[in-house]
């Protein structure tokens, strides 16, 4: 090979590389480049008996074979991002949506723009519902239930202060507990008669306690349980009851469903729903919940879809629903206005459950 050769051939190595330099302006250096000098050095040293010519044509073949490649891998990443892009945005469109308000009360002549991210995500809530609650409220509208006239609302000295008050309510729904309202009501006019406040209650002693609260549900354990809350109270609380759930579950014989109602009765602030046997039946039966167990999972359930508005009247409502119509022994399907919207009622009347029928105590000869 003669030195015009060598030097034809280092002059187009050289063109090559200096034409790689200016694809890219801003002096990055890029791995595809590297590797396409690369092999344009390598190529021109193992074929350096090739003719100048032929060499420099192949080593331009490379080049442009490369650059397709890349430009074709460029538009592929392209292409991906933008699907991808398009799927993401749809994603989030799916699941959300912006609100824009325009406020032009304020002095400025500028508007300004405040938006809001509106959860689109759609929560269970059963069907019919609210033609359900409107039949069970005319069913309600005489108010003869005994909750009515002896629930926790109305065993308290309305003419006592509020301090005073707060406790009798507290205490009327700790004597609640796997009682009817009449036995508490009873129970509740003697204690009142005896002096239901803090420090009397603390100077009777167990025996006469008893005697006052007796025939409620485990009246010996509530003796100890109102004795105990009620030092507690007197301690750290300055003869008041506590303001808050968490605080009234820490007291003795105190239940989620007795707290939630001592804070809106007592408090006049709605804390949740206050779920007993009434409402957790009657919850099942028409289907409002999915199938719970527990008292409290039906409060979890019920708060999830029903309106914070009504979690005030739906504990009222239900439990003289269910005391008068919706009972767990002989209930009567046949005539409540919710039959035909009532699962339980449907399967009553079909047969397919057999409703158990009103225990009717034997007159004593």
């Amino acid at each position: 090979m003669s030195s015009k050769e060598i030097g034809l051939a280092k002059k187009y190595s050289f063109r090559a590389r200096k034409k790689i330099g200016k694809e890219n302006p801003d002096g990055s250096s890029n791995p595809v480049e590297k590797e396409e000098r690369l092999v344009i050095k390598s190529e021109s040293k193992s074929n350096s008996s090739l003719h100048p010519v032929e060499h420099t044509s192949v080593s331009r073949t490379k080049l442009e074979k490369l650059k397709v490649n890349q430009d074709s891998e460029k538009n592929e990443n392209t292409e991906i991002n933008n699907d991808d892009t398009s799927y993401s945005a749809h994603k989030k469109n799916h699941k959300s949506t912006i609100k824009i308000e325009y406020d032009s009360s304020s002095s400025h002549s500028q508007l300004e723009v405040k938006t809001e991210v509106v959860d689109k995500r759609c929560k269970w809530e059963p069907e019919n519902w609210i033609q359900v609650l409107e039949n069970i409220r005319e069913m309600r509208k005489e108010k003869d239930a005994p909750v009515d006239d002896m629930g926790c609302d109305k065993c308290s000295d309305e003419d006592a202060p509020p301090q005073v008050i707060r406790y009798q309510v507290l205490v009327s729904l700790m004597l609640s507990s796997q009682t009817k309202d009449q036995v508490t009501h009873a129970a509740m006019q003697r204690l009142r008669a005896h002096g239901l406040t803090i420090d009397n209650i603390l100077d009777t002693d167990d025996t006469t306690l008893g005697q006052l609260i007796y025939p409620v549900g485990f009246w010996k354990s509530k003796v100890k349980y109102i004795k105990a809350a009620t030092r507690i109270l007197k301690d750290e609380y300055d003869g008041d009851i506590p303001d808050s759930v968490e605080k009234l579950c820490k007291l003795p014989g105190v239940g989620p469903k007795m707290a939630h109602l001592c804070m809106n009765v007592g408090w006049g602030t709605v804390t949740g729903i206050g779920v007993d046997t009434h409402v957790h039946r009657i919850s099942n039966r028409l289907g409002w919940v999915r199938d719970t167990k527990t008292p409290e999972k039906t409060r979890a359930q019920l708060e999830d879809w029903l309106p914070q508005s009504l979690w005030s009247e739906v504990n009222h409502l239900l439990v003289g629903f269910g005391q008068t119509i919706c009972r767990p022994v002989g209930p009567q399907c046949a005539t409540c206005l919710t039959l035909d919207l009532c699962p339980y009622g449907q399967d009553v009347i079909s047969g397919r459950i057999k409703s158990s029928p009103i225990k009717h105590k034997k007159n004593k000869k």
